[in-house]
């Protein structure tokens, strides 16, 4: 396509939610950690490689029993708050600005597990109910 010669209306999009694809044979919970495959589908939060995190469901999603696509899930990027890890993998203030590794869908830890987990985002903060996350796809991505 050549480049502008007139103004030109650009589209955008509108909303602080997203909607996209679910995988097949996956049930999302609402306020479950959101991750994209490699595929480009919307899986809930575990441990597994090849994921990234998008944001928190915004409603329930039953597609067990379809094939990709078949449903849709609406999510939300933003900072949640999710369970922290224990022991070696447990999240603490002086992480703060390193990337949380997702371990299921209500559950973030420090480390891959030696490149067995995916990023989930960004650790934003740390309290004594959890941890802030900062699920942001594009931000994950680059870090």
């Amino acid at each position: 396509m050549p480049a502008l010669t007139q103004d030109r209306n650009t589209p955008r999009a509108q909303g602080d939610t997203r909607q996209g694809a679910v995988a097949a044979g996956e049930t999302i919970y609402a306020g479950a950690l959101v991750m994209r495959d490699a595929s480009g589908n919307l899986v809930a939060g575990r441990t597994a490689t090849g994921l990234v995190g998008v944001g928190r469901a915004e409603e329930q999603v039953d597609n067990a029993t379809g094939a990709a696509g078949d449903k849709s899930l609406t999510y939300r990027p933003g900072v949640f708050r999710y369970a922290n890890s224990a022991a070696a993998d447990e999240i603490t203030a002086a992480d703060i600005g390193k990337a949380a590794y997702a371990v299921d869908d209500q559950t973030v830890a420090k480390t891959s597990a030696t490149s067995t987990r995916s990023k989930a985002g960004i650790i934003d903060n740390v309290d004594a109910q959890g941890v802030w996350v900062r699920l942001d796809e594009a931000l994950t991505n680059a870090s």
